[in-house]
């Protein structure tokens, strides 16, 4: 029987805002690729073109691939004019073919506090065909996060979001801490098998039910290791992509630094090894 591979990454900004130390923690953990959110400080979406240039030439140096462009696509009220977020997502398909990679994480849009969630589903799928008509134009990808707060929080409107906009441009990033912070008791068994054939992408990370503290994967509610096997069962050789979030969260992002950002990865790295899962 082949050994299955996947292929390690992480959320560079969670260890240092410094792309080189990004990079030289995710190598000790044997990862070749990076998750690209922020360098020095800078949002991915505010990178000037120099920026971008010597982003990409660190990278090339080290030969470290992007396994997606983390972008804060769709983190912001959906009362807001969706044409505002297609041309921010240009400028995010930008910076993806710079730095090499066809995925962009995006979100399903915040509301405004006492607007019910059910009154943003037609606003929020009509901007998310906008965004995916414009993706796949570009040839790239864009992986909703199930992420806190916004429309596709649940499986249930995850599911009816990837559906009604029925695009190949449009696939998911399965996070399972984010499920157990919006009260997804058991975020596998009540959302995976719906989702499976959709998630083009993993993120990991756990978290506990009784507070909403994320913690190493394996550690928390989040029945990370269920998913990791059923991936593999069902034949995923995509990225398992560490966003620890072990020190702070904030609307934007989160930050772990290298000491507890290599405890996620050694947490992943047992899940994985006792899954007869090998990664690159």
């Amino acid at each position: 029987m082949t050994t299955p591979t996947w292929t390690l990454s992480g959320f560079g900004d969670e260890i240092d805002p410094d792309p080189a130390v990004q990079v030289a923690v995710l190598k000790a953990l044997g990862a070749n690729h990076i998750e690209v959110r922020s360098a020095w400080g800078v949002n991915v979406v505010d990178l000037d073109d120099e920026q971008l240039a010597r982003l990409a030439d660190i990278l090339q140096q080290a030969r470290m691939g992007v396994s997606a462009i983390a972008s804060p696509i769709g983190k912001v009220d959906i009362a807001l004019d969706p044409e505002l977020e297609v041309v921010r997502l240009r400028r995010i398909i930008r910076v993806a073919q710079a730095l090499g990679t066809d995925r962009i994480r995006i979100f399903s849009f915040f509301r405004a506090e006492g607007v019910g969630v059910d009154e943003i589903r037609e606003p929020v799928i009509h901007a998310l065909k906008l965004l995916a008509a414009e993706a796949a134009s570009a040839g790239v990808v864009l992986l909703h996060e199930n992420e806190k707060a916004i429309y596709g929080d649940t499986p249930e409107r995850v599911l009816d979001l990837v559906t009604s906009v029925d695009s190949p441009a449009l696939r998911l990033a399965w996070d399972s801490a984010n499920f157990v912070q919006v009260g997804v008791a058991h975020p596998h068994d009540e959302g995976f098998a719906q989702l499976a054939p959709y998630i083009d992408y993993l993120q990991v990370k756990d978290a506990l039910t009784a507070t909403g503290e994320v913690v190493p994967a394996g550690q928390g509610d989040g029945q990370v290791a269920d998913t990791i096997r059923a991936l593999r069962d069902r034949g995923y050789t995509g990225f398992a992509s560490l966003e620890p979030h072990l020190a702070a969260a904030h609307e934007l992002g989160g930050f772990s630094g290298p000491t507890a950002f290599g405890e996620a990865g050694r947490a992943l790295a047992k899940i994985l090894d006792a899954e007869g899962i090998a990664t690159r």
